[in-house]
């Protein structure tokens, strides 16, 4: 791995039905629980859809509090509302069509320097954003119990 490089790394558990125990490896960060919505689960946590569009909020949220301190501006503080739309493909799947992101602050325009600079700059500090923007691709690899590889499928951006 170059110094231009850093890895992520989670491991997910099932513990019953389509809940998941999410562990964010190599932190003290405590597990999260998901869980598909009913009918599949039981809605005992936040599906991959919700964390998706929580996801892209927190980071627009993070960038945005970012490119405003980059200026010595205090926002005070921030909300975001994130709605993802979700729409069935050519083949009928559900797939997440949009995510809208509405990001708010208590501080009012006329208190912040520069904020024509911050507000052209943050969308471009969020990895979460600009990377879903751009569409990522996934490499997927499926092993049964004695580690036999069953299915590998090796995705690059066209």
């Amino acid at each position: 791995m170059s110094s231009e490089q850093q890895v992520i790394e989670i491991t997910l558990e099932q513990t019953s039905d389509f809940e998941f125990r999410v562990r964010f490896d190599d932190t003290s960060i405590p597990d999260l629980m998901t869980d598909e919505a009913p009918p599949l689960g039981q809605g005992h946590g936040p599906n991959p859809s919700r964390m998706l569009a929580a996801a892209v909020a927190n980071c627009l949220s993070a960038s945005l509090l970012f490119a405003l301190r980059k200026y010595k501006n205090d926002p005070q503080h921030l909300a975001a509302h994130a709605r993802a739309t979700l729409e069935r493909n050519e083949h009928g799947r559900w797939r997440v069509a949009r995510i809208g992101v509405e990001l708010k602050m208590d501080s009012v325009e006329a208190d912040l320097s520069h904020l024509d600079r911050a507000l052209a700059q943050f969308e471009d500090f969020c990895i979460v954003t600009q990377s879903v923007r751009q569409g990522i691709p996934v490499d997927v690899s499926v092993r049964d119990g004695q580690g036999t590889l069953l299915h590998e499928v090796a995705k690059s951006m066209a």
